[in-house]
């Protein structure tokens, strides 16, 4: 069996961490199961295993974040994925995205399994394969209108957490297997999205806030095979399309009632827009060597 990476199946009462994303029936289950309440991380709590991204679309922090998290040695977690993953089963249930009670049925029932590997971007929603789909130009427009739901928030985040304090014990266990251990060298995780260090993990170790101008937001967006399959024909369009899209998404984004995209206090502010990713990437290796070392002489006073 060739290891495809860790991935944490989600449910509305548990978190069940995975060898592989194709191992379930195969393995006849899991070894490990916690449940939100007993085993989410404690957001009033440091978490110096926590690297905590936040930005608008478009900042680079996807793929900053997963080349951090190689570097670092640890697990990843994308969780805007979580929320076009549900914001996909919504669209597949023929649901309006702005019917809240019907949405918050949906996501409370649907199960979802999500790679916590760098390497690896799976995504199932309900036993099917979204990773894909979840890219595509109905779940970009929709996406921002699930996400504000409170009910949504409060579910997503308790299954973020849970994701978060398993990554932190090192709880991917299968059939007594430390499936962890073998994919990564450390126990901690790098997450990132748009709440993180302000509501998901707030004692996060590091805190980063990435951003870039719009235009090169934009940009990077239109770079994304799901902009180039729009049915805009000129190169312009596509691109003055895109701009609008993200515009609008800020707008909702920042202006939610729960959990608004925002700058937190003790964030490290980066404008990414005339960076190389690998610069990025190697700035915040060596903040993060910087807070390590930091909290190790707090902790030894």
């Amino acid at each position: 069996m060739t290891l495809e990476g860790v991935s944490a199946e989600v449910r509305d009462t548990e978190v069940i961490a995975l060898e592989g994303m194709d191992t379930l029936a195969e393995n006849g289950g899991v070894a490990a199961a916690i449940t939100p309440r007993a085993g989410q991380v404690d957001p009033g709590q440091e978490q110096v295993g926590v690297v905590a991204i936040d930005g608008p679309s478009g900042s680079g922090k996807s793929t900053v974040a997963r080349q951090l998290a190689v570097r670092l040695g640890v697990a990843y977690l994308d969780t805007g994925a979580m929320y076009r993953a549900v914001t996909w089963a919504v669209l597949r249930a023929g649901i309006d995205p702005e019917d809240v009670s019907s949405v918050a049925a949906v996501v409370t029932e649907s199960e979802l399994e999500i790679s916590i590997d760098p390497a690896v971007s799976r995504c199932r929603m309900n036993g099917i394969d979204v990773s894909a789909s979840i890219r595509g130009s109905e779940v970009t427009a929709a996406v921002s209108s699930v996400a504000a739901i409170p009910h949504v928030r409060h579910h997503m985040v308790g299954q973020q957490r849970s994701i978060i304090a398993a990554a932190l014990r090192g709880e991917t266990a299968l059939r007594g297997e430390t499936a962890f251990g073998r994919q990564f060298s450390k126990h901690g995780i790098v997450v990132e999205g748009r709440d993180i260090a302000s509501v998901v993990a707030p004692g996060a170790l590091l805190k980063v806030y990435l951003t870039a101008s719009h235009a090169a937001r934009a940009k990077r967006r239109h770079r994304d095979p799901a902009a180039r399959s729009s049915t805009t024909r000129s190169t312009e369009a596509r691109l003055a399309q895109v701009a609008e899209d993200l515009q609008r998404r800020d707008a909702v984004d920042s202006a939610r009632a729960m959990d608004p995209l925002r700058v937190v206090p003790d964030a490290f502010v980066l404008d990414t827009t005339e960076l190389a990713v690998a610069d990025v990437v190697t700035k915040l290796v060596e903040l993060h060597a910087a807070a390590v070392a930091a909290f190790s002489s707090t902790a030894s006073d």
